[in-house]
């Protein structure tokens, strides 16, 4: 035997078993995830949670397999986030803390119960011998050692969470918790595909995370798109929600700009290979959010949104991705923005681009399933949540179901190790 061969048998002798992929041809599909962000006071957890409390959040995976992998976040943590304990379970449902009977798991690392995630990491779980279907909800509950230096959330979950006292990890259920609408220090879960799994990433800012949608009703439009490719192919894509509250293009905002949280929350997702970009509107919006700007100030926005949107189609095929450009809703009347004409023609020339361009693979038009074809700057009110901007949750079903499935059709491909 090679000296080569030695070393690498010494090594795989030494790999905890739980820690090992089953087999060679392993391959891992992300059944969930989404977009980390630092907090502000608005949206800061209650609490650090900590080795006296438990943090259970409840997520719906929309692809199954044999056994789950879990990963936690320290993206933006300024110090070793030391993480106590991780067990998973199959929720009784969403806005419940309550578990399946016979469902909850020990997470392990590195085939122990705790764990370090370097400030600024993400961390994966050993994988955990879990059967899970497309659609069900997991209950992921942590303790952490100490609490960190800095969270790592998702601000609007739109989905409940629970915080208890004490250890409660393996707890059938969580009576008197605190119930709070963030996820935290969790970016994502994939899964062992049993069959060949289309990744497809949902890139955006608040209309895609789903402001305005009802809580614990899984009613976002992506949540609705991955409904209807379960029911038409039972099973078989992943539908991820990458959305932050208040995204733009090019600036930092609530969350980091597009540009730079890309290769985090759509290139590190497992078995990608869709990306569904609906990004811009703050871009545009807070432009004269304070104050009127000129007709250059307009002019330089609207190329550069549209630099920023070649970078992403282009960093998106560097990686095999196929990228859809969604465009931009309607925003008349807006009560945070309070846009004008001059704000309306930029988001006119921004969506003629994404429509004629032909930079993207392939369009999206949500700007006409939820417009007002009477007054074109506005959304129909139907399917206006009230503040102009954000769709009411029948504006979001709207969305997802206008989507033409025959843009996946076109682009399925089995799933790939990343």
């Amino acid at each position: 035997m090679s000296r080569s061969a030695w070393l690498a048998l010494i090594a795989l002798a030494a790999t905890p078993a739980a820690a090992r992929d089953p087999s060679p041809a392993h391959a891992w599909a992300t059944a969930w995830a989404s977009a980390q962000q630092m907090p502000d006071a608005r949206n800061a957890l209650p609490a650090d949670p900590s080795a006296a409390t438990t943090f259970r959040q409840v997520v719906r995976v929309t692809a199954g397999g044999r056994e789950l992998r879990i990963r936690l976040s320290n993206v933006f943590g300024t110090a070793p986030l030391a993480v106590a304990g991780v067990h998973v379970a199959v929720s009784v449902g969403p806005g419940s803390a309550a578990i399946r009977p016979g469902s909850d798991h020990s997470v392990l690392f590195a085939g122990t119960a705790a764990a370090t995630v370097p400030a600024g990491a993400d961390y994966w779980s050993d994988p955990v011998a879990l059967p899970v279907g497309a659609g069900d909800s997991l209950a992921v509950s942590m303790r952490l050692a100490v609490p960190g230096t800095q969270q790592t959330i998702h601000s609007a979950s739109h989905a409940t969470s629970f915080i208890a006292a004490g250890d409660r990890l393996a707890a059938p259920d969580l009576p008197g918790a605190i119930r709070i609408e963030h996820w935290g220090f969790l970016s994502g879960i994939d899964v062992a595909p049993d069959r060949s799994t289309q990744g497809i990433v949902a890139f955006g800012d608040s209309i895609t995370d789903g402001s305005w949608s009802t809580t614990d009703a899984n009613g976002r439009w992506p949540d609705i798109l991955a409904d209807r490719l379960r029911t038409r192919r039972q099973g078989g894509a992943a539908v991820l929600n990458l959305g932050i509250g208040g995204n733009r293009l090019l600036l930092d905002g609530n969350g980091p700009n597009a540009l730079s949280r890309f290769d985090r929350d759509v290139l590190a997702q497992s078995g990608t290979s869709v990306l569904i970009v609906l990004e811009g509107i703050n871009d545009i919006g807070t432009l004269t959010r304070d104050a009127p700007v000129g007709a250059d100030r307009h002019r330089a926005l609207v190329a550069q949104m549209i630099a920023a949107y070649r970078q992403i189609v282009a960093r998106g095929h560097r990686h095999g991705l196929t990228v859809l450009g969604g465009t931009l809703l309607p925003f008349g009347g807006a009560t945070n923005y309070h846009p004008d004409a001059a704000n309306e023609a930029d988001r006119t020339v921004v969506n003629e681009w994404i429509r004629t361009a032909g930079a993207f693979d392939g369009v999206i038009d949500f700007d006409r399933m939820v417009g007002d074809p009477a007054h074109p700057d506005r959304l129909l009110p139907a399917y206006d949540s009230g503040d102009h901007l954000h769709p009411s949750p029948a504006g979001y079903r709207r969305m997802g179901e206008g989507i033409p499935l025959v843009l996946f059709d076109r682009t399925a491909r089995a799933t790939t190790t990343r």
